[in-house]
């Protein structure tokens, strides 16, 4: 049997690995989480202290490394690196090194791989453009700068780090400029994918419109009024704070309101979309 890729792509903190884990374990197919591997690579430039814009320096560092992704856990060369890669700091380094031809063609090949041997699920930022073009399966998850900065603080907080929502809001605005301006595989909204904006829905509702998408591709069993509660069971959600209450203060500026048709539920979208459930 020909395997099934379904490829998720969207701006940072939408949401794209909780979809990405709770679809593949209601399929029982595999997910993988390509952002970690970005700054896994980024750990390693931390750690030893190499110029990602220095060829030989970098190919060198790239030839000796290992990164791995097995039963949710991140390791590089063995070590088992998946709560140190989720710092500000890290995910400036591969925001940044992740546009070097030479760290992205190494992640690439190995991503490309397993989608020949298996069916799976993978998230990032080019999947659907550069790793799998031919996905059977095309998801753009996005939310408001706004909603994605409280996602982010709440995980801070939760991990006693010190934040600013503001300052983190300003942090990701400029990172999606960065993700959709690098020459390099930029971040970017394809017309055939099915578009799902999880500015104010919860998780269930959001995982119901993905599986609902994939569905319709003839791939999976789609069950209505799934309980996604042992789905999510040990993935790191932080929907909520308001996220679904509807507050007009999370809304940006020239989004307006669609009712699913999806069990009725509202959500925005912005006008530019295609394709939204």
């Amino acid at each position: 049997m020909k395997p099934f890729r379904i490829a998720i792509d969207g701006p940072a903190g939408a949401g794209k690995s909780t979809i990405a884990k709770c679809v593949a374990r209601e399929l029982g197919i595999d997910y993988i989480d390509t952002g970690a591997r970005y700054r896994a690579i980024a750990l390693k430039l931390f750690r030893t202290g190499t110029d990602y814009n220095d060829p030989e320096a970098l190919a060198e560092l790239l030839a000796t490394t290992d990164v791995d992704y097995a039963g949710g856990k991140v390791y590089l060369d063995g070590e088992d690196v998946s709560g140190l890669i989720r710092t500000q700091e890290v995910s400036e380094m591969a925001s940044a090194s992740s546009a070097v031809q030479a760290v992205r063609d190494k992640l690439v090949a190995l991503q490309q791989a397993m989608g020949e041997r298996k069916s799976l699920v993978m998230d990032g930022r080019d999947i659907g453009t550069k790793v799998f073009p031919d996905a059977e399966v095309k998801l753009y998850v996005t939310a408001s700068s706004r909603v994605r900065a409280k996602r982010r603080a709440l995980e801070m907080k939760e991990a006693g780090q010190p934040c600013d929502v503001d300052q983190i809001q300003k942090e990701i605005e400029a990172r999606d400029y960065r993700d959709s301006h690098r020459a390099n595989s930029p971040l970017t909204q394809l017309p055939e994918a099915v578009v799902i904006d999880t500015s104010r829905i919860g998780i269930k509702k959001t995982v119901d419109l993905a599986l609902k998408a994939i569905r319709e591709k003839g791939y999976g069993k789609y069950k209505e009024d799934t309980d996604y509660r042992a789905a999510v069971r040990g993935v790191h959600s932080v929907y909520g704070d308001g996220l679904q209450s509807g507050r007009k203060g999370d809304r940006s500026a020239g989004q307006q309101r669609r009712i699913c048709r999806h069990k009725r539920c509202v959500r925005q979208a912005v006008p530019v979309q295609r394709n939204v459930l």
